[in-house]
């Protein structure tokens, strides 16, 4: 669904399957993928873009804001056409140092992404983001920022009246919350987390970001 012009958000709202939301940011010659999802549930995604008048191949680059299964795993579709993703590097290294010792990362591992995300300006045609390194949920999670619309991508760093998991492998509380405070800072008047609803309106974005630090940040 469109949210604001330039911006599509593909919400998960199933019960019975976990998987992250997705979204589109599009400029007017590019267009952005972010976290695509689970490899077997990315109909959902290819339905959304086909109601935006979209396929896959229109994507000009996939980005993702961390290593796990159900943000990253459909990035391998666009890999194998030839479309551009990337990730942040102390994500990739965390994700192939659990595939080569457990397993977990389900083969993951074994295709690189285009690039590495650094903390910084990202330009694409005529789309300019910023990176914003927000490790916490993980060590290489980041959250994406576009300042001409004042969006921000969250991915599982922060939700609605909710914050990302601590206690999977590279997590810590305290991180978090320091990742937190930092992104409070950004003027921002939509809020797009990695699962759950969407924050609109500035004065309700800032008070997201007092709820969550006056309720959450004193139990992790």
């Amino acid at each position: 669904m469109k949210i604001i012009d330039g911006v599509h958000a593909f919400f998960w709202r199933s019960m019975s399957a976990n998987n992250c939301n997705t979204y589109l940011i599009r400029g007017d010659s590019s267009c952005v993928l972010i976290d695509p999802g689970h490899l077997r549930l990315f109909e959902h995604v290819e339905v959304a873009l086909g109601q935006a008048s979209l396929s896959m191949e229109d994507i000009d680059l996939v980005l993702v804001t961390h290593f796990h299964p159900d943000h990253i795993e459909g990035a391998k579709l666009f890999k194998d056409k030839g479309i551009p993703f990337a990730v942040h590097g102390t994500d990739w290294e965390t994700l192939k140092s659990l595939g080569r010792h457990t397993g977990a990362g389900g083969g993951m591992e074994s295709w690189e992404p285009t690039f590495f995300l650094e903390e910084g300006d990202l330009q694409l045609k005529d789309l300019s983001l910023e990176i914003i390194h927000t490790p916490g949920h993980s060590p290489g999670s980041v959250s994406i920022y576009w300042p001409q619309k004042k969006v921000l991508a969250t991915g599982d760093v922060l939700f609605r009246d909710g914050l990302g998991r601590t206690d999977l492998p590279g997590g810590s509380g305290r991180v978090l919350k320091e990742s937190i405070r930092k992104l409070s800072t950004y003027d921002v008047e939509l809020l797009l987390p990695g699962h759950g609803d969407a924050v609109s309106g500035k004065e309700n974005v800032v008070r997201n970001f007092k709820r969550v630090q006056d309720f959450w940040f004193a139990h992790i």
